[in-house]
């Protein structure tokens, strides 16, 4: 059913075989706020305990799936496969075709990894809502790069009690909240991702102000592991005009095995798009843990720095800097299109710099040669902090000038 400008469509995803009444409750709770729904049914089980808009057989159909003979052969893993490749096809091509304005779930284990298998193939912006029973700790492999709304259900989805109604009741409002605010995304500017963490903010606040006043629009992005990874899909999406990679730090957890990495493919996207970029060994001085008693005992004799009591730094030494240095100037070197390494001499972070607790000239001077040594793309090297103006202006400037040489015919 389409919408009308007012009057929005609400998909409601869930294995209506066990959880159909929870999801009928949060479908009765969108209606009542002046809503359609449609009901999906992506359960593998008994019969669906409420009747479905749309049923698992057609949600199997829509992927090319005959989900009869698995279900005949009553193997549950094989159904809950088969249905998490169906779902994100059939909630993708009622989105292309107009026919839904947000999705809603509730579920356990295998509910959650279902439906979030499904948002995940919604474009960001896209209203999504999950209430689950893991939304806390690491969801990270729920939600990938995605705007997934998670909310804990506190109880199990199992049945209607005075806790499971109101956190449904809650979760319903909470989308239809988001299909009635409307989101103005017009632009004509061509856009560039950049990475930043705290200890190079004022970094890219700079650069973005001259890169703003050239005419382009700069997404930035925190680089702790969902952010860098968030960034890759960007670029990798071909939307992006240059990239500003100042902040690398995510190499670091890769390399030392702490929490913020985003994984070994992290600068591959820059490659695959043959985007522009411009990139600097940010916080490549620090890699990030939990609270101190989560450091692996192997680190044990670190310097460390406590960020916060949730977050603590540990400087990298300089067998992992020459080793980090290699990995970032082979990232540059991959990429086809004009690309530059540029290097803040006087520190890669705030607590790199001279009298700060990272200072290590020894280890930064392994970072900076093992790039000079392993770089066949242009490197700059800059006696300033990564913070200061001048090389924020620096970064910005080459990264317009690589952007020009690359729109120049060959």
């Amino acid at each position: 059913m389409a919408s009308t400008p007012n009057i929005k469509t609400i998909a409601i995803l869930g294995t209506l075989d066990t959880k159909g009444h929870e999801h009928a409750f949060v479908a009765e709770l969108i209606k009542q706020q002046g809503h359609n729904v449609v009901m999906i049914d992506v359960g593998t089980g008994a019969e669906p305990q409420v009747k479905p808009d749309i049923t698992r057989h057609e949600v199997a159909e829509a992927a090319g799936l005959d989900l009869q003979p698995l279900l005949e052969n009553q193997d549950r893993g094989e159904c809950v496969v088969a249905m998490s490749k169906a779902a994100p096809v059939l909630l993708k091509q009622l989105q292309e075709r107009g026919e839904i304005d947000g999705v809603i779930s509730l579920g356990g284990g295998g509910g959650t990894s279902l439906a979030t298998s499904a948002m995940r193939a919604l474009p960001i912006g896209f209203p999504k809502v999950m209430v689950s029973t893991l939304a806390s700790g690491n969801t990270a492999h729920y939600l990938g790069t995605k705007d997934i709304t998670m909310i804990p259900a506190i109880v199990d989805v199992a049945g209607l009690n005075s806790i499971s109604k109101t956190i449904f009741t809650r979760a319903a409002g909470a989308i239809c909240g988001m299909v009635e605010s409307e989101v103005d995304t017009s632009t004509d500017k061509p856009l560039i991702a950049a990475s930043m963490f705290g200890n190079t903010t004022d970094c890219i606040n700079i650069a973005k102000g001259v890169l703003e006043e050239a005419g382009y629009e700069v997404l930035v992005f925190h680089s702790t592991g969902a952010g860098g990874r968030s960034m890759e899909a960007l670029i990798d999406s071909g939307m992006v005009q240059g990239v500003l990679d100042i902040t690398t730090t995510e190499w670091a957890d890769e390399l030392t095995g702490a929490t913020l990495t985003a994984g070994p493919e992290r600068m591959d996207a820059m490659t695959r798009a043959q985007v522009p970029a411009v990139i600097a060994p940010g916080c490549l001085d620090m890699a990030n843990f939990g609270e101190r008693e989560t450091v692996p005992g192997k680190y044990s004799n670190r310097l460390f720095y406590i960020h916060n009591p949730q977050v603590t730094l540990m400087r990298t030494n300089a067998e992992e800097c020459a080793e980090l240095g290699k990995i970032i100037a082979e990232k540059a070197n991959a990429n086809p299109a004009p690309t530059a390494i540029l290097i803040p001499s006087k520190a890669i972070s705030v607590i790199s710099a001279k009298g700060q607790s990272f200072h290590d000239p020894v280890a930064d001077r392994a970072l900076f040669e093992s790039i000079n040594q392993h770089a066949r793309r242009e490197v700059l090297t800059f006696d300033e902090k990564i913070n200061s103006p001048a090389f924020a202006k620096a970064a910005a400037h080459k990264l317009l000038e690589l952007i020009k040489i690359n729109k120049q015919p060959n």
